[in-house]
């Protein structure tokens, strides 16, 4: 497995939460987010492979928001791959994945999601961008997905927000979208709207 992570496991009956940072974050970022959704859930957090300017990222890109298309498709079928491999190794159940990314690292769970078909049960993407123009999804009816936005978020603005929750809604996945009035980063308010829906999706007929 080539990627560096770390894994906690949690309660076999609960999902696998992969934590997804932000550029230049690390795999110990997301930590805490994972204990405020769930304390229970087994953790997968991953750090990206690329460096930009010695900043971790899961992908390249040419200018902010400008992705390589290339280096995502890439990035993604390894990080789609590395699932396969950690669920062996771990002993988790490869269906019961939900990423929690937030900026660079939703971007990336968004990708697998635009990408493949079953790599995930859910996300819950924090400030995401739609990952790839123009693109066919596979089947995805009735993926649980949340998205957490900032209105007033300088880098992945309102309409790109809008424009994903349309994309993913085409393909029949189940999305919330929760606004914060603020700009990229990531709120207590945000994350506790995040936990709030995490529960009513996973958790709700214990």
């Amino acid at each position: 497995m080539e990627m560096k992570h770390i894994f906690r496991e949690g309660r076999k009956d609960r999902p696998v939460l992969l934590l997804l940072h932000g550029t230049g974050g690390t795999e110990q970022d997301l930590l805490p987010l994972a204990g405020l959704i769930d304390k229970e859930a087994s953790v997968l957090s991953v750090r990206g492979n690329v460096l930009e300017n010695g900043m971790p990222r899961f992908f390249r890109r040419l200018e902010e928001g400008v992705f390589d298309h290339e280096d995502l498709v890439k990035r993604t079928e390894e990080l789609h791959t590395f699932l396969d491999e950690a669920a062996d190794y771990y002993q988790f159940e490869r269906d019961n994945v939900i990423a929690v990314g937030y900026s660079n690292g939703a971007n990336i769970a968004g990708s697998l999601i635009f990408h493949y078909e079953n790599s995930l049960k859910g996300a819950i993407l924090h400030h995401p961008m739609v990952p790839v123009k123009d693109s066919t999804l596979p089947k995805i009816k009735g993926l649980p997905v949340f998205i957490g936005a900032g209105e007033n978020d300088p880098i992945c603005e309102p309409e790109e927000t809008k424009e994903l929750k349309a994309i993913l809604e085409k393909a029949e996945a189940e999305v919330e979208l929760f606004w914060e009035n603020q700009g990229h980063q990531l709120t207590e308010r945000e994350v506790q709207a995040a936990a709030k829906w995490y529960e009513s999706q996973f958790l709700a007929f214990e």
